[in-house]
C-alpha cells in the first residue's frame, strides 16, 4: 500500500519584510498554508536602496520573480568621494561584469514579493504577538487583538530586534549583537539638479560620514553615518522620533557639502530610519517549532552588503527543507540550520577595524583616506575593490529544491 503523502503545515510568519513573504511563496508552492503577521496598519513598502547578490537572483529564478525584479533594478554607476566643496577626490565605478550588481529599492521588493503572495498567504496587519506556547505537536500563538490561532510551526522574520529569537534564547544566553560601533540614519529628500545616479560620499571630521544618491526625478536617497559608541547613543533610541531627529541634526549640522540640505529634508520627512548597524549572532536559530530567518537570526549588517541576499536565501533553504522533511520537523530546521550556517559565516565576514577606518575621526585621517582614493584612481585601481564582495569567497553552493521550483522559470546564469 503506497504511504499517504505529508498533510500540508499550518505555519505562521512574523514579519511581512522580505524574508517572511519570500518564504510565504515557498511555502505556499510546496502546499503548505502560511498566515503572516505584521505589526504596521499596512504593507511597509518603503526604505532604502537594497543589494542584489547573484545567489539572491538565483533564488528570485526559482521563485519566478527574476523578471518583475530585472524591471525594478537601479542600475548605480559607482561612488565619488567629495570634499567639502564638493570637487570629486576620488571615484569607485560599479563592476560590469557582475549581472544586476546593483540594487532595488526595498518598497519595490516588497511590493513584488507581496504581490506575489497575497492570493496564497493570509495576512493580518496591525498585529502583533504577545506570547506563544508550544509542546511536541503544535505553536499555540496569542495576538495582540485578543485572539489566539494553533500552528505547525511559527517562524520570526522580525527583524534584527527580533521579539521572536527574544523569547527562544535560553537563559543566560550571551548577546546575540556584534556591535560595529557606528550608527545610521536614512531618509528621502527632495531631488536638486546636483544630485546624481552616482553616488556622493562626503566625511565629515568626528567619525561623520554623508551620501546621497538620486534613484528618480523626485527624490533622493541621503544616508547618515556615525561613529560613537557611547551610551548617548543607546539613550538616543529610546526617545520619540522627533527627538531621534533632533539629536542627528545636532550632531551634523554645519558638518559641510550638502549636509545643512540633507538634514533639512530629515526633519521633514515622515519615513526615516535611525538604527545602530549590528551583526547578529545568535547560536540559537530554532527551538522545538519555533524557527528564525533573515536578520531575526542572522543579519550581516549594511556594511556587508549581503543583507538581503541572507534573508531570500535563508527563506529558500529553510522553505526546501521543510518540503523535504515536512513529516520530521526537527529534521527540517536542523538541515536548515546545518545547511545555512557556513553561507552565513562568510556573509558576516565585516571588520569594525575597516569600516571605522573608511569613516575617519580627524581632518587628517579625511586627508589620508582622499589621498589613498586619487592614487587609486591615478593607478586605474578602483576595480579592485568591486573584486572584495562576499560572493567571490568561499566554496558554498546553492541548494536545489526541485519542489520549489517554479514552473515558469527561466535558465538563470549568475
Amino acid at each position: 500500500m503506497a504511504s499517504r503523502p505529508p498533510r500540508p503545515l499550518r505555519i505562521l510568519i512574523s514579519g511581512a519584510g522580505c524574508a517572511g513573504p519570500a518564504l510565504a511563496l515557498c511555502l505556499a508552492r510546496a502546499g503548505h498554508r502560511v498566515t503572516i503577521v505584521e505589526r504596521s496598519a499596512s504593507l511597509r513598502a518603503s526604505g532604502a536602496q537594497l543589494d542584489l547578490r547573484p545567489q539572491a537572483l538565483a533564488v528570485l529564478n526559482h521563485m519566478g520573480l527574476l523578471d518583475a525584479v530585472k524591471a525594478k533594478i537601479i542600475h548605480e554607476p559607482g561612488m565619488a568621494f567629495v570634499d567639502c566643496r564638493g570637487t570629486v577626490k576620488g571615484t569607485v565605478l560599479a563592476d560590469p561584469s557582475l549581472p544586476l550588481d546593483n540594487g532595488i529599492m526595498r518598497g519595490d521588493l516588497v511590493r513584488i514579493l507581496y504581490d506575489a503572495t497575497r492570493e496564497q498567504a493570509d495576512y493580518i496587519f496591525g498585529t502583533t504577538i504577545d506570547s506563544f506556547e508550544q509542546d511536541d505537536h503544535c505553536v499555540v500563538v496569542f495576538f495582540s487583538n485578543g485572539f489566539s490561532g494553533t500552528f505547525d510551526l511559527l517562524v520570526g522574520a522580525d527583524g534584527q530586534n527580533s521579539f521572536i529569537r527574544k523569547a527562544i534564547l535560553p537563559p543566560y544566553s550571551p548577546d546575540p549583537y556584534f556591535r560595529l560601533g557606528v550608527h545610521m540614519a536614512y531618509c528621502l529628500v527632495p531631488h536638486m539638479p546636483s544630485d546624481t545616479t552616482m553616488r556622493q560620499v562626503y566625511h565629515a571630521p568626528g567619525g561623520r560620514l554623508v551620501m546621497c544618491r538620486a534613484h528618480d526625478p523626485t527624490q533622493t536617497q541621503a544616508t547618515f553615518n556615525l561613529v560613537d559608541s557611547s551610551s548617548d547613543m543607546v539613550d538616543m533610541y529610546k526617545t520619540p522620533l522627533c527627538k531621534q531627529k533632533e539629536f542627528w541634526a545636532a550632531r551634523f549640522r554645519g558638518a559641510g557639502w550638502q549636509t545643512d540640505r540633507l538634514l533639512d529634508g530629515m526633519l521633514d520627512a515622515d519615513d526615516v530610519y535611525f538604527h545602530e548597524v549590528v551583526q547578529v549572532r545568535s547560536n540559537t536559530w530554532y527551538k522545538g517549532r519555533v524557527v528564525l530567518i533573515g536578520d531575526a537570526a542572522y543579519c550581516p549588517s549594511p556594511f556587508s552588503g549581503m543583507a538581503t541576499t541572507a534573508c531570500l536565501v535563508g527563506a529558500y533553504v529553510l522553505a526546501g527543507e521543510i518540503s523535504q522533511s515536512s513529516a520530521n520537523l526537527p529534521q527540517a530546521l536542523n538541515n536548515y540550520e546545518t545547511t545555512l550556517r557556513p553561507f552565513v559565516k562568510e556573509t558576516q565576514k565585516v571588520s569594525p577595524r575597516l569600516i571605522r577606518w573608511t569613516i575617519p575621526q580627524t581632518r587628517w585621517g579625511i586627508g589620508m583616506l582622499h589621498f589613498i582614493l586619487r592614487t587609486m584612481r591615478w593607478l586605474r585601481l578602483p576595480w579592485l575593490m568591486t573584486r572584495v564582495s562576499p560572493e567571490d569567497k568561499g566554496p558554498w553552493k546553492l541548494p536545489d529544491y526541485p519542489e520549489l521550483l517554479n514552473p515558469s522559470q527561466h535558465l538563470y546564469i549568475g
